[in-house]
């Protein structure tokens, strides 16, 4: 079983930037591929960034690239979404999701993964 908590979401201008986190507890982290997703009212959760479990495999929304950057630290069991350049058409609940996987593989379907986290709200004004 792993939990996983967002935090770092709030409310920030156009062109700012948010940096979330994704703390994991439960099993070997190191052994799990990571992802981040988000989801508007009235919309299905869409994807947003990927990274396997190394972080050496990365992988980005053409909606985020450029300006979203995914990351990991193992030895601290997070994984971050750095958010730069920020739109109002970012403004979600962002969440982030795990699956047990040590290959080199990153995933970026939902079915994909097998825990997720409560959210995390991101609001940006224009």
């Amino acid at each position: 079983q792993v939990q996983l908590v967002e935090s770092g979401g709030g409310l920030v201008q156009a062109g700012g930037s948010l940096k979330l986190s994704c703390a994991a507890s439960g099993r070997a982290f190191s052994t799990y591929a990571m992802g981040w997703f988000r989801r508007t009212p009235g919309k299905v959760r869409e994807f947003v960034a990927a990274v396997n479990w190394s972080g050496g495999r990365l992988y980005y929304a053409n909606s985020v690239k450029g300006r979203f950057t995914i990351s990991r630290d193992n030895a601290k069991n997070t994984c971050y979404l750095q958010m730069n350049s920020l739109k109002p058409e970012d403004t979600a609940v962002y969440y982030c999701a795990t699956v047990y996987s040590s290959s080199t593989y990153y995933y970026t379907n939902e079915d994909d993964y097998d825990y997720w986290g409560q959210g995390t709200q991101v609001t940006v004004s224009s």
